[in-house]
């Protein structure tokens, strides 16, 4: 009998040793995915300006915290029951042999595209598992104080030569960063090495602040705070240049007037929040900095309109992306596809020596070009399937007054669909927005 008392209590103290082991790496995986998020959105910063001269190694500075998060997570099982993950990775190691021996046979290529899905993607599964509620609050959070600082930075951009130090290039390039604008001015990149970054991290931000002005009885946040990044994202439109925000910020405001259809209860503090947003443009536009930003806005939303074939043309592409054209307008690449990482800037820089689209630009195309129809059509797929059941989750959560994961859905249901995984940072964001969505309509 004592015998059998000492075997029982030497299990329950393995049980609490492997508990509190599993606990504290869980935490390690959490603190390592805050630093991706934060590398996401501060990376392109310290290539231009803090350590411009590894402005190449730190394409990649990403990678060893998805390695570590990775083992750590093997180690704790916490990888999810789905079929999906096995699949893409799968589909990655057949891509990666076909580009070596029958694609455009560079392994260095084929290594750039594959860590995409061996690295990144199980991230975003990772996120799925281990965030909750309280995490993707406090990612709000931070992001809120994030977009002060990325609107004051994209404001001295706009209104600053491209050859000042604050517009600087990756690498410390001093002919600047900005990108085509209208009028004399460019887009401003903000923190990223792309003005693609700067659309993605205030479509990102904007769904946070629809949240903390209707949960305002409910989640703690400071309201001086919560009204400066409402005027944050509102001035990002102009100084950035960019309609896809514009559309994102409108889809945000469409989501958030159909809760109210569904939930009544939260028409007051929706009412409460268009007030303020219509104060806070009315205020905004008053300035005469703004009201130039306002107008080189107009010019390129009007130059565009009448390049791209009026609004709808805009409409089909800033939101299909070409997918359309990806699947039904034929395409040329062979079976196994021109070779995985192909589509990827460095990819085409290795290839070609510069960073000129080898493949079509949308991301569907993309990966129908890199690896081919049949593994690409199985990857397009599994990203629609992630989002119909997203969105059919964040739906049913609405009648229990769970908002999250609807507004964060307004913007991030495109991301997920066809969210480019190309470009680093296009590909963070995904990482990000897919992995926080997943975990926002998980049943706790």
């Amino acid at each position: 009998m004592n015998r059998l008392n000492i075997n029982a209590q030497g299990e329950r103290s393995l049980n609490a040793v492997n508990a509190k082991n599993k606990s504290h790496d869980l935490f390690l995986i959490k603190r390592a995915i805050w630093i991706y998020f934060f590398l996401v959105i501060f990376e392109g910063a310290i290539r231009k300006w803090i350590l411009p001269a590894l402005s190449t190694p730190l394409l990649v500075a990403r990678e060893p915290f998805t390695i570590y998060i990775i083992i750590l997570s093997i180690r704790n099982r916490l990888f999810p029951a789905s079929i999906s993950l096995p699949l893409l990775i799968l589909i990655s190691i057949l891509s990666f042999f076909a580009a070596v021996f029958f694609g455009h046979q560079n392994i260095f290529v084929a290594l750039f595209g594959a860590r995409i899905f061996l690295l990144h993607i199980p991230v975003m599964f990772i996120i799925a598992q281990v965030f909750n509620n309280d995490d993707i609050v406090k990612m709000g959070r931070i992001m809120l104080w994030i977009t002060l600082l990325m609107a004051i930075i994209i404001f001295l951009q706009f209104y600053s030569p491209q050859t000042a130090w604050i517009n600087r290039g990756v690498g410390g390039n001093e002919s600047g960063g900005g990108f085509q604008g209208a009028m004399g001015y460019l887009r401003p990149p903000g923190t990223f090495s792309f003005t693609s970054g700067t659309t993605s991290f205030f479509s990102f931000a904007a769904p946070f602040v629809a949240f903390f002005w209707l949960s305002a009885d409910k989640i703690k946040v400071n309201r001086a705070l919560l009204i400066a990044a409402t005027f944050s994202v509102i001035i990002a439109i102009p100084l950035s240049i960019s309609r896809t925000l514009f559309f994102n910020v409108g889809l945000v405001l469409l989501f958030t007037i159909f809760i109210s259809i569904r939930n009544p209860v939260f028409l007051t503090r929706i009412l409460v929040a268009l007030v303020v947003m219509f104060g806070a443009y009315t205020i905004l536009s008053q300035q005469e900095s703004v009201q130039t930003a306002i107008e080189v806005f107009t010019a390129r939303f009007e130059n565009a309109n009448e390049s791209e074939g009026g609004l709808e043309g805009v409409l089909i592409d800033r939101f299909l992306g070409g997918m359309y054209n990806a699947l039904f307008s034929g395409t040329n690449a062979p079976l196994w596809g021109y070779g995985i990482g192909m589509g990827s800037n460095v990819g085409a820089m290795l290839l070609a020596g510069s960073t000129a689209f080898l493949l079509p630009e949308g991301e569907w195309g993309r990966l129908i070009g890199e690896i081919g129809m049949i593994m690409g059509l199985i990857v397009i797929f599994i990203r629609i399937s992630m989002g119909a059941g997203i969105l059919t989750k964040a739906y049913f959560l609405l009648s229990k007054k769970q908002i999250l994961p609807w507004l964060l859905l307004s913007t991030g249901l495109i991301v997920v669909l066809q969210g480019q995984w190309g470009q680093p940072t296009n590909l963070g964001f995904f990482v990000i927005i897919t992995g926080v969505l997943m975990a926002s309509v998980k049943q706790n």
